[in-house]
């Protein structure tokens, strides 16, 4: 253990948050609130970093994504939570509860952890997508499908959601193209829908976005051919950040949907090794930023009942102890 004047931790937490996210730090608000000891641990690496804002997050809608994460510090703050820079990147079991090391060799323990270390986005080997990610190039129509709507969309196939994902962005603007890239043409029925909403299918392999003047501009074909868009929809294949769970013997699973990996849990975020929960991406693969604040406040609430049964254990341990001495 790294001496506390050294690492500037305490010894001991009630509970360790690994990642500070809209999930984590949630989850920290919570157990703050309940008088719990809690230390979030953030690397600074929110999944939503590219994007201009947070959207469908009720009174918080439009708010930049680095805004949201400052007042959810300061909200923690306000309860005595601890928030410390760094990467967690072991943890194991140990007397008492967990033993987080971070990079560089600082360590804290707790009673008890939440993971909320988000999830990585796979995106497909399209040559200039990842620059593009999170303005232009986009994945759902309910975080990015309002900025986009009346343009010329393209959505990106070669994955068995592509029609549904179409349908939706079709909502948005009436001009959509599939792009059916390595993916099927479309069958007899598909293309009767797709007709029937003026979706175009356009066949072959995308290998680039072309970019004019910090803008999407067109969407490059294996043949040379450029279709002009001024958005694309993509896919990618979403996975939950979960090495440092491994060592506890805690790993990521594919999602029944088919859509990535993630940590299995209950719907409080308990997870199958007794003392770690989990909440936000890293088990559901899907959860806007609302959607991974409430899973926070759900694990926040279960690991304090959680502590506070054990408290009362140990109560009436000592209360026994003591009457019978």
């Amino acid at each position: 253990m790294v001496d506390e004047a050294v690492d500037g931790l305490r010894d001991r937490y009630d509970v360790a948050v690994i990642g500070g996210g809209a999930a984590g730090l949630s989850a920290a608000v919570t157990l703050g609130r309940s008088r719990r000891s809690v230390v979030v641990i953030d690397a600074g690496e929110p999944r939503n970093a590219p994007a201009d804002g947070v959207h469908g997050f009720l009174s918080r809608d439009g708010i930049p994504p680095a805004e949201l994460l400052a007042a959810g510090r300061a909200e923690a703050a306000g309860y005595g939570v601890e928030v410390r820079d760094g990467e967690a990147v072991e943890a194991r079991r140990v007397t008492g509860g967990f033993e987080v090391t971070l990079a560089g060799g600082a360590a804290v323990r707790a009673r008890r952890l939440v993971v909320t270390t988000g999830l990585v986005d796979e995106l497909p080997d399209v040559a200039g997508l990842r620059g593009r990610w999170g303005r232009d190039v986009v994945h759902c129509p309910y975080c990015h499908g309002w900025e986009v709507r009346d343009q010329p969309i393209g959505v990106l196939g070669g994955h068995d959601r592509a029609l549904h994902v179409v349908q939706l962005f079709r909502q948005l603007s009436a001009d959509v193209v599939l792009f059916t890239h390595t993916g099927p043409a479309p069958s007899a029925a598909e293309r009767e829908e797709l007709e029937a909403r003026d979706v175009r299918v356009v066949p072959g392999a995308v290998t680039a976005v072309e970019v004019t003047g910090d803008r999407l501009s067109g969407v490059r074909l294996a043949d040379g051919t450029v279709v002009p868009r001024s958005a694309l929809a993509v896919a990618p294949r979403l996975v939950a950040r979960s090495a440092l769970l491994g060592g506890l013997g805690l790993r990521a699973t594919p999602d029944p949907s088919g859509a990535g990996e993630l940590i299995e849990a209950d719907p409080t975020g308990r997870t199958a090794v007794d003392g770690v929960w989990v909440a936000g991406n890293v088990t559901n693969l899907m959860a806007q930023v609302v959607a991974a604040a409430a899973g926070g406040v759900m694990a926040g609430a279960a690991v304090n009942a959680d502590l506070a049964a054990e408290d009362t254990r140990d109560a009436v341990a000592t209360r026994r102890a003591r009457l019978a001495s």
